[in-house]
């Protein structure tokens, strides 16, 4: 299935930015990591279902050129890209962005074309459906392992690694290996595919392109 990858969702939007604003695009991403404006961004932080997100700004003319075969684009536009990994449906993921740091996103975006705002959350769901590009190759090292997942493995190793230090004689062993346990309870667990609702978010976006008319009825593509 596009963009999915066990309990993993790849999202890549591709934005026009008019290129006298690049550089003043450039500059806010630069801003919002410094700490007096990181706050538009800390509540990426509260969201436990992202695995990694990151935006870049690239030139028109800033593109690769491999060889002297490749055509040289002559670009009207340059690009901002936004790549992400989450847990989830695609609507979870962009409403939770939308709700956790409204102002960062539109400091972010608003110099690109035609941006709508993060609020109201319709022209915004618009906005990054119009400009999303499919991953028709997305691999996951481990596909049934949530961010949630990876943590608590973390957890469980220092736990682990520390351990051999908290008794001094083998008659302490089992005593503390109890409480390691005890301590590590939230922690351990098996992993699982994901739920439907990735399953669902996905036919429910299949139903409404094929209303619009921009899915293919019989082939099941998108029409172009």
């Amino acid at each position: 299935m596009f963009n999915i990858a066990g309990k993993a969702y790849a999202i890549n939007v591709i934005t026009p930015v008019r290129p006298w604003l690049a550089g003043v695009n450039r500059f806010f991403l630069w801003l919002v990591r410094t700490p007096c404006f990181r706050y538009l961004l800390k509540g990426l932080k509260t969201l436990s279902l992202i695995h990694y997100a990151r935006w870049v700004v690239i030139d028109r003319k800033a593109f690769p050129h491999l060889s002297a075969e490749q055509p040289r684009e002559d670009l009207r536009y340059s690009y901002m890209m936004f790549f992400s990994n989450f847990n989830g449906s695609w609507d979870q993921y962009i409403d939770s962005f939308t709700f956790t740091i409204p102002k960062g996103l539109d400091l972010i975006w608003k110099w690109n074309v035609r941006y709508s705002k993060s609020v109201p959350l319709t022209p915004f769901h618009r906005y990054i459906h119009y400009n999303q590009i499919e991953t028709l190759h997305y691999y996951s090292a481990y596909p049934l392992a949530s961010s949630n997942d990876v943590k608590s493995a973390q957890a469980v190793r220092d736990a682990l690694v520390a351990f051999p230090a908290q008794f001094k004689n083998d008659a302490d062993f089992l005593q503390q290996y109890n409480a390691l346990l005890r301590g590590l309870q939230h922690d351990l667990g098996d992993m699982y595919p994901g739920t439907i609702i990735s399953m669902a978010a996905y036919q429910a976006d299949r139903r409404r392109r094929w209303h619009a008319g921009t899915l293919d009825k019989q082939s099941g593509q998108a029409r172009r």
